[in-house]
């Protein structure tokens, strides 16, 4: 028997939490499933709160990219608000140095690596 707990999330939607023995017990399907192009996670945990989540390998390479994207933009953000409020000449970076700063090579089409 399966215990299935809805669980409403911060932005409002909803998601049902199964209990990690049913979750174990379905790897083998989940897995099926995501093979025919069914990519919708597997939400578990105990007492109905969600703690863990199985996506499809492909998804969570996605979800690893978006978030070094996400750390560069916001190192990016944080060094230009720092810069701009010094607003001083002496200040200036060239986009050849920032481009060095952060590791980009401005001569290739190539994704820069993410930051460390």
């Amino acid at each position: 028997m399966s215990t299935e707990t809805p669980q409403d999330r911060p932005n409002g939607s909803q998601v049902n939490v199964i209990d990690t023995a049913t979750a174990a017990y379905n790897l083998p399907r989940m897995l099926q499933r995501f093979r025919a192009g069914r990519a919708e996670p597997l939400i578990f945990g105990d007492d109905g709160r969600p703690e863990a989540v199985v996506v499809p390998f492909d998804r969570w390479e996605n979800l690893e990219e978006l978030a070094g994207d996400a750390n560069q933009a916001t190192t990016v953000r944080e060094l230009t608000q720092r810069r701009l409020a010094t607003n001083r000449l002496e200040d200036y970076v060239s986009a050849d140095d920032l481009a060095e700063e952060f590791g980009w090579n401005l001569d290739s089409d190539k994704e820069p690596p993410a930051p460390r």
